[in-house]
């Protein structure tokens, strides 16, 4: 038989009665969803992550272009001095020094890729557990870079 009326048709979903019901969620991101999930709102928890994203990235550009005019004119004056002649390069010293910093860069990175496997793994248990902020926050970020 038909529906007297279109109400009749629809069922209201509550989201979050919905996922304390199926534990698909919990399977997903882990039994505890954090603290944060559990004390604010999807909206506001998206509108703190945003912001925070923001200003981060909006400092990341900033200070990016500050590191990038200091390394840029810092390399200028270098090469304006040595065409003048008021510096001279060992390059041979320069090219031995490089190759000394690369072994014991190959040295540490072997020695640290337990500790570095460790931070990934935390890190992504974090963002596991704070899904919803952390996609605000890349969000933000991208817009703070882009402003």
């Amino acid at each position: 038989s038909e529906h007297d009326s279109d109400e009749d048709c629809y069922e209201v979903l509550d989201l979050t009665a919905y996922a304390r019901r199926h534990h698909w969620w919990n399977r997903l991101f882990g039994r505890s969803s954090g603290p944060i999930v559990a004390k604010y709102s999807v909206a506001t928890q998206i509108v703190m992550g945003g912001v925070t994203g923001w200003c981060a990235g909006f400092l990341f550009q900033k200070v990016g272009k500050l590191a990038a005019t200091a390394v840029g004119g810092g390399f200028l004056l270098l090469q304006i001095a040595s065409h003048s002649g008021y510096v001279q390069v060992d390059w041979k010293r320069v090219e031995k020094d490089v190759n000394k910093a690369k072994k014991q860069l190959k040295k540490r990175a072997n020695k640290a890729a337990p500790e570095i496997n460790t931070l990934i793994e935390e890190s992504t248990e974090f963002l596991k557990q704070n899904i919803v902020v952390s996609s605000g926050f890349v969000g933000g970020f991208l817009l703070g870079l882009a402003s």
